[in-house]
């Protein structure tokens, strides 16, 4: 084996993982959106969510993937750690698919049929179409297809140039004594965990064991402890992304390492028990890639046969482990970066906190009317402390979409994205008039003045119609409901003429010497704050409404509204002119 040979060997171990990405990536995209509907349905049965984690690792081909993503899922609270532990084992299980797609490669046979069945015969062809449809095609999902056949046939033909590069040392009598250390349970074990946990993902580097056994210089005997180590040395990638996180994200991190050390324990105890007993002769035979698979999905299958039913105990052990502490849980720790890998999830997320924002917003515009009738210190401070916290919402949950919208996201995905976005900054801009409102409340108090009756009945009457439109934008907002959102714009408009004609009435009392000039400013404050939090209203609504639509053309909305061409707009506008008559 030459340096040309070493040099191919890393060009076929770069290409393989480069494939495995590709592949993995866009089953991820594939499989992303119905993840939302399948984890909803999920119920805390060990078995059940053993068969979940075993259909989603099995589709994206990385267990190191689906127990990040777990770890992100219990960190933000969508689940428990009990149906984190069933989900955990079934990856591992899920996981053994990329070897037996990869030991096709040591079909043998020379019938058309089996030289069809070897990669090297059909991955050229799954790369053609792939390359048509992922460059030709305007389709996102006929995309991801693309990019997943491309990525299997990217690695597949990393595979079989890293088992043409390596099939040289075969005759290299120093690499045969090497691969002999690793009979050494120990030493295999070692040797799985370190190379595993250096390239975090356990398919890849079964794929190399895969590789290698092309020398024939990998026995059973080698081979078996190196495949435990491997399992155990995947658990790194969900240890380190559980740093950070709350103490049950950590607890599933310790689960997954729990589950993969008791495994190697029991099934190597228990193998070479029965070796010394029954001697083994297969142990000094040369491996080939389809062994190595079977060995990878025994020992899977049977540690989950064994800590299934114990889920509970596995349970207990992790949270021996990691003790509860009395700290309380952040919220915003429902936007956890591990959720980006599957994004109808994280948007999920981000809309919960959004929804409570949009009630804060509306609480502290209802708190600041409060104040205009009768002025409370305690009731300001509330409503200045809530745009603070609206401030902190706005900033961490924009922060978090602008991160999740530079990743491929579907259509759907994209404009839920872009509704929150602009939904968040109408809220937070809501807040800060409801501080304006409270501070002219505080005015009036501080210098002990008042609106005369007339100017006080005129305000309750906008306040009102101010309540019900913040209280119809929120629902609406909440529900996704367009029949809700249709009748906020109506409303606004009816604000928008209130407005106006309070402006006309105040400037008649100042010409009449009837209010004074202080008592204008106060007023004519208030009246831009309503109107401001009314229109603030109306875009979130046409947002609803819009994007309900598969578009984000508000503008084309209202004016399309405002023409007066729509009926039922218009009827809703005469009948909000009845309910809120001034005196």
């Amino acid at each position: 084996m030459d340096i040309f040979d070493v040099l191919t060997l890393f060009g076929g171990l770069a290409l393989f993982l480069f494939g495995m990405g590709i592949m993995g990536d866009g089953l991820e995209k594939s499989a992303g959106n119905k993840l939302k509907t399948i984890l909803e349905r999920l119920t805390s049965s060990p078995l059940k969510g053993f068969v979940l984690g075993l259909a989603v690792t099995s589709v994206i081909q990385s267990s190191s993937a689906t127990t990040v993503m777990v770890v992100g899922f219990v960190n933000s609270g969508v689940m428990s750690l009990r149906q984190a532990i069933g989900i955990i084992m079934g990856a591992n299980v899920g996981t053994t698919v990329t070897a037996w797609i990869l030991s096709l490669s040591g079909i043998q046979g020379d019938s058309f049929v089996m030289q069809m069945l070897k990669p090297s015969s059909f991955s050229p062809i799954l790369a053609v179409i792939g390359v048509i449809l992922y460059m030709f095609v305007k389709s996102s999902k006929k995309k991801d297809i693309g990019a997943i056949l491309l990525g299997f046939a990217v690695l597949m033909f990393g595979m079989e140039t890293m088992s043409s590069a390596v099939e040289p040392l075969k005759d290299v009598p120093e690499f045969t004594n090497i691969i002999l250390m690793f009979s050494n349970p120990i030493l295999g074990v070692l040797a799985g965990a370190v190379l595993t946990a250096i390239i975090q993902s356990s398919s890849a580097s079964v794929g190399i064991l895969q590789a290698l056994s092309a020398t024939g210089s990998i026995t059973f005997g080698s081979a078996i402890p190196i495949i435990m180590g491997q399992n155990i040395g995947t658990c790194a990638t969900a240890l380190l992304s559980s740093i950070g996180t709350n103490k049950n994200a950590r607890r599933t991190a310790i689960v997954h390492l729990y589950f993969n050390i008791i495994g190697t324990v029991v099934f190597l105890a228990l193998f070479y028990a029965l070796n010394s007993i029954l001697h083994f002769q297969f142990l000094d035979q040369a491996v080939n890639q389809f062994n190595i698979a079977v060995v990878h999905t025994c020992f899977n299958l049977l540690t989950t046969a064994l800590l299934l039913p114990f889920a509970g105990v596995l349970e207990r052990l992790a949270c021996a482990t990691i003790k509860d502490d009395p700290a309380t849980e952040d919220e915003f720790s429902l936007l956890d970066e591990r959720l980006m890998v599957t994004p109808p999830v994280a948007i999920e997320q981000c809309r919960k906190l959004a929804v409570k924002m949009a009630e804060k917003s509306e609480s502290a515009i209802s708190q600041a009317l409060s104040l205009i009738d009768r002025f409370d210190p305690e009731t300001y401070a509330a409503v200045c402390e809530a745009e603070s916290q609206i401030d902190v919402y706005e900033d961490r949950i924009g922060t978090y979409l602008v991160s999740l919208s530079s990743r491929s996201l579907s259509q759907a995905d994209s404009r839920e994205v872009s509704r929150l976005l602009h939904s968040i900054g109408d809220f937070e801009r809501i807040s800060d008039h409801a501080v304006d409102v409270a501070n002219s409340a505080q005015e009036m108090h501080d210098k002990q003045i008042h609106f005369s009756d007339d100017a006080t009945a005129e305000v309750k009457v906008i306040s009102s119609a101010v309540r019900q439109v913040m209280h119809l934008s929120v629902q609406s907002f909440k529900t996704g409901d367009t029949s809700i959102a249709e009748q906020v714009e109506p409303l606004e408009q009816v604000v928008d003429h209130l407005r106006s004609t309070l402006k006309n009435r105040h400037i008649a009392r100042l010409q009449n010497g009837e209010c004074t000039i202080e008592l204008g400013f106060i007023f004519t404050d208030l009246l831009t704050g309503f109107e401001r939090v009314s229109d603030h209203c109306s875009n979130i609504a046409a947002c609803i409404i819009e994007l309900k639509h598969g578009s984000y053309d508000t503008h084309e909305y209202l004016s399309r509204l405002k023409s007066g061409q729509d009926t039922a707009f218009v009827e809703q506008y005469n009948a909000y002119l009845k309910e809120y008559v001034l005196p």
